[in-house]
């Protein structure tokens, strides 16, 4: 529609205007219509408007449609990687971070979202007007087109000088933002400990530096974006200076039979033209930064997880745990095991303490029983079987694990629950709560199980949290229960309340308890010791008294601070 309104212009200016014999479009009018200069020019002035709005028209419709297909496809990629993302283990986790996979997820989809929109909007209509507003002026002035002709490559060549620049500085930049958002995360999550060691200023700075070298790299990379403004300029009023300067001579000369309103029209086609060449230089330069996100979210997209899925779809039948001749490191470097060699055997229903040393490889046990981590080598079986044969759904339905550090998210206390099991009733939660001493406190909310929490639970203290967190993890009623330091927070009495109340709720459930005060796993059936990784001993307490010196410099050691604080009170 646009390709017809130069035409239409040069009519009114030669026909109505200067009333030349063989104007441009004379065919489209009857001779009464031209005869009549004011009619002429009202009427090829009404189709001029008519076109107008029709091109309008076509132009709103191509930006809802591609609005609506753009942020469709940006829900489904946004669903796609966050689908990929729970298929990761902790390790796959890991090596993006979390920041990083915030970022892929949020700012790098909004870049290939904006580039789709672009892109569905500029790659049909900017090749089809160069053609078009080309062929039209070959068909105005071929000797006078050529002019605009050296536009091309000139715009090709800075096309390939600006990608060639583009790429590496939209990648940084994006770089740059992962570590932004890093440090921000980091002090949402930790602004407890920022304000009590009153180091506000410190992060402020520490944030300035990171935001400073995020507005760098932006500014490089939009350098790129805002030289091709001028540049367009540049190239289009010197083709229309050029052949304003040519065509006028041809006028005024009479050289050739070039009519005002065709030099009118020239001019309008060779703008057309290198707008059109722009705008797919600015597509291209968009399409050069989405492909640095792109790149990004490709590799989450084709990442493996290290963890498959086994072939068994069902829970394990008992809670019985064998470990045989585990080896375990985060960076599966052998040489930098934070677990090696480890064996033993747990029967079902037996509650077990671990106990070691800050880093000698506590948490990294149980996590391998629920598949959170895969041994380097050796096997881990749970119910008999290899924890690899089952699907990690049906494995992990099976064991219910209750972090020290565990989230609670935004919702009610039942929704948290739920989380646990979908369709928990009332008296189920009660009942969970009941073990996990989370009732007493329930109760006092005037709004009990529907009490809302808020983000990160904050309404609550540290011991609530725990104890809820425990009943969302009995709730479920697994074959194995496994408590990694998850009553630290709570008072002595709390937590030999809960561990009593586990073994007449759980009766069947295997309890692994990693614990650092010596008191919480005394009475367990029977106690792991570790040491750098290694299992040193295991037995019951009495046993580990007499044969363990590690267990019994510890049991020593947490008796005496008992004593002391007994004696300084």
């Amino acid at each position: 529609m646009e390709v017809f309104i130069p035409l239409l212009m040069s009519a009114i200016v030669d026909g109505g205007l200067d009333r030349e014999k063989d104007f441009m479009l004379k065919s489209w009018f009857s001779p009464e219509l031209i005869a009549n200069r004011n009619r002429f020019v009202l009427t090829a002035g009404l189709i001029m408007v008519i076109i107008a709005c029709i091109s309008m028209a076509f132009g709103l419709l191509s930006a809802r449609f591609s609005a609506i297909s753009s942020q469709g496809f940006a829900k489904n990629l946004r669903y796609s990687i966050l689908d990929k993302i729970q298929s990761f283990s902790f390790a796959n986790t890991d090596r993006f971070t979390t920041s990083s996979l915030i970022t892929r997820g949020t700012t790098d989809v909004n870049a290939v979202r904006n580039t789709m929109y672009q892109f569905q909007r500029t790659l049909a209509r900017s090749p089809i007007m160069v053609i078009m507003a080309s062929v039209m002026a070959f068909t105005v002035a071929p000797n006078l087109a050529l002019v605009f002709l050296i536009a091309i490559p000139v715009l090709a060549l800075v096309l390939a000088i600006l990608l060639k620049i583009g790429q590496p500085r939209f990648r940084k930049m994006l770089e740059k933002m992962d570590d932004m958002n890093s440090a921000v995360q980091e002090n949402l999550v930790s602004s407890r400990v920022v304000k009590a060691y009153v180091r506000g200023d410190y992060e402020s700075k520490r944030f300035e530096g990171t935001t400073e070298d995020l507005r760098q790299a932006q500014l490089a990379s939009s350098r790129l974006f805002t030289m091709t403004g001028p540049i367009q300029m540049i190239v289009m009023w010197t083709c229309t200076i050029i052949i304003l300067f040519l065509g006028g001579k041809e006028i005024i000369f009479q050289k050739t039979g070039l009519l005002k309103g065709e030099l009118v029209s020239l001019v309008s086609y060779t703008t057309q033209a290198v707008n059109a060449l722009t705008m797919l230089t600015w597509l291209i330069m968009s399409l050069s930064r989405a492909q640095a996100s792109l790149i990004r979210i490709n590799e989450v997209l084709d990442e493996e997880p290290d963890i498959k899925d086994g072939t068994i779809d069902a829970p394990p039948v008992d809670g019985s745990v064998e470990f045989e001749n585990v080896c375990f490191s985060y960076s599966k470097d052998p040489e930098k095991s934070a677990l090696k060699n480890v064996s033993f055997t747990i029967r079902s229903g037996e509650t077990i303490g671990v106990i070691g040393g800050t880093g000698e490889g506590k948490s990294t046990l149980v996590n391998l029983i629920p598949r959170f981590y895969d041994t380097l080598s050796g096997t881990v079986r749970v119910g008999g079987k290899d924890v690899r044969s089952y699907t990690l759904k049906a494995l992990r339905d099976g064991v219910s694990m209750v972090l020290q550090n565990g989230t609670l998210f935004s919702g009610t206390i039942a929704d948290n629950l739920r989380w646990g099991k979908q369709d928990a009733t009332l008296g189920e939660m009660k009942a969970a709560c009941s073990v996990a001493c989370a009732d007493e406190y329930i109760d006092r909310f005037p709004d009990g199980y529907e009490t809302v929490l808020e983000q990160n639970a904050a309404n609550l203290s540290g011991g609530q949290k725990q104890r809820l967190r425990i009943a969302r993890a009995i709730i479920k009623a697994p074959k194995i229960l496994i408590l990694d330091d998850s009553t630290s927070a709570v008072d002595m009495t709390t937590d030999e309340h809960i561990r009593k109340a586990l073994r007449t709720s759980l009766p069947g459930a295997t309890k692994i308890i990693i614990a650092q005060r010596i008191a919480s796993i005394m009475t367990c059936d029977r106690i792991i010791v570790l040491e750098e990784g290694r299992l040193r001993d295991i037995g019951t307490h009495t046993e580990l008294m007499e044969r363990s010196r590690i267990y019994r410099d510890v049991y020593d050691s947490q008796m005496r601070e008992e004593d002391n604080c007994h004696g300084e009170g």
